[in-house]
């Protein structure tokens, strides 16, 4: 066996500590899969002496990072601290002297992941920094590196799943269904990175880069979150057989010039595959080319399920030293344009409240017709001198039903567009 190979560990919280615990008891195993022990050479902490999930020996924390991960006896360094700074400098500084790094934050990837991938001299994994345990990172990069994938399409918050998937199987209320993911330990105290979508559109940027060889950022993605999902919205989709969802979509152009990236609430059927994943999983749909549709799916978030994404990948690093080799590096060659969200071409489903006399919906659809937008149903239910109005539509581009929107707001017949949401997973229709 060789000699060990020494590990700076960044960061000792909810995931940190149970990385400590994963090396510590499976020292053995993880030993004899390597070829080599991997110790810990030191955990950089914010503050000394406070209380830890698990135990760490004194002698090993320090709250000097930087000298950490440049000690010359250190080999590889796992960030698990998240943010932009100073998780940057800190692998930058890494990096810089040789070491091999893996890292869990999706936050830095999608927005400076080019400054990164392009300091790296040695191994740069991340698979923990989409969809917690699920391997999906390793298989786009390499399974399927030599196929053309067309689509990736995925619910990668946990957070904002549970609290759909509560308010599909209950009734309950966007607020109630929130209340309810932070009493247990789903939901932040401060929900926004979730609930609008930030989170999500930044797993989505790496998903994308990825699968299209092209560069991505956080920016570039279309994001709308859940915060305006109303019990009234579930409750149609429900009817009319789909279940809403956060979905992060990334799909190359028919002409395959440009790829669009897009994170929002979407109906899907209740047939399709995502449709089923409930609670607080997460599941990813990939169509490419010779290997067909593929599906991803299990725990998206937590210690343990992103410990064990993160061991994986130490133990992909730690072989890769030893042999003297390096994993994939990053593959930008397509260098694709970001398409606007303008451009993109799905269903949607739009609930009006209008007016309930004759004629209405025929002036409703003479609307959509005058942007070429085809209604594929329609369902009418009176409410006194008002109806409800619900349509779903034939694809179309978001331009066009943005227009649509804008003239049926015009119409003295409709009192108000209450929703509009786009329908996914189902692109025959």
């Amino acid at each position: 066996m060789s000699e060990p190979l020494k590990v700076a560990l960044l960061g000792c919280g909810v995931v940190g500590s149970q990385v400590v615990r994963l090396l510590t008891e499976q020292a053995d195993d993880l030993a004899a899969r390597v070829g080599a022990p991997l110790e810990l050479a030191g955990v950089a902490v914010r503050k000394l002496g406070r209380k830890r999930d698990v135990a760490v020996p004194e002698s090993l924390l320090t709250t000097d990072a930087h000298a950490l991960v440049t000690r010359d006896d250190v080999d590889i360094v796992v960030e698990v601290i998240g943010g932009i700074e100073p998780a940057r400098s800190l692998i930058l500084a890494a990096m810089a002297g040789g070491k091999s790094v893996v890292t869990a934050n999706k936050a830095l990837l999608a927005e400076d992941g080019a400054t990164v991938h392009a300091a790296n001299r040695a191994d740069l994994y991340f698979e923990a920094a989409v969809a917690g345990a699920i391997p999906l990172i390793r298989p786009l990069r390499e399974s399927l590196a030599g196929d053309r994938v067309h689509r990736v399409l995925g619910i990668v918050n946990g957070t904002t799943n549970y609290i759909l998937d509560k308010m599909d199987s209950s009734g309950a209320s966007f607020t109630d269904a929130l209340e309810e993911a932070q009493s247990l330990g789903y939901a932040e105290a401060d929900p926004t990175a979730d609930v609008e979508g930030f989170d999500a559109a930044a797993k989505a940027a790496i998903l994308a880069g990825i699968a299209f060889h092209t560069r991505v950022t956080a920016a570039d993605v279309y994001r709308e979150g859940i915060t305006e999902i109303s019990a009234a919205d579930v409750a149609s989709a429900k009817a009319m057989g789909y279940v809403i969802k956060l979905l992060a979509i990334c799909a190359r152009s028919d002409d395959g010039r440009s790829v669009g990236v897009r994170v929002h609430p979407a109906m899907i059927p209740r047939s399709h595959p995502l449709a089923g994943v409930r609670e607080a999983y997460n599941a990813v749909f990939v169509e490419a080319e010779s290997a067909g549709r593929l599906m991803f799916y299990g725990a998206g978030a937590g210690g343990a399920p992103t410990a064990s994404a993160v061991l994986g990948d130490l133990v992909a690093v730690a072989r890769n030293r030893l042999a003297g080799t390096r994993g994939p590096s990053e593959s930008v060659y397509a260098d694709l344009a970001v398409h606007p969200v303008g451009e993109t071409v799905t269903r949607y489903h739009v609930s009006l409240d209008v007016a309930d006399k004759p004629g209405v919906l025929a002036t409703v659809a003479d609307v959509f017709s005058q942007q070429d937008v085809s209604i594929q149903t329609v369902r009418q239910e009176g409410r006194g001198d008002d109806a409800q109005l619900v349509l779903v539509t034939h694809r179309a581009s978001d331009a066009a039903l943005s227009l649509t929107v804008e003239r049926l707001r015009d119409l003295d017949i409709v009192r108000a567009v209450a929703s509009v949401m786009r329908v996914e997973g189902d692109e025959t229709a």
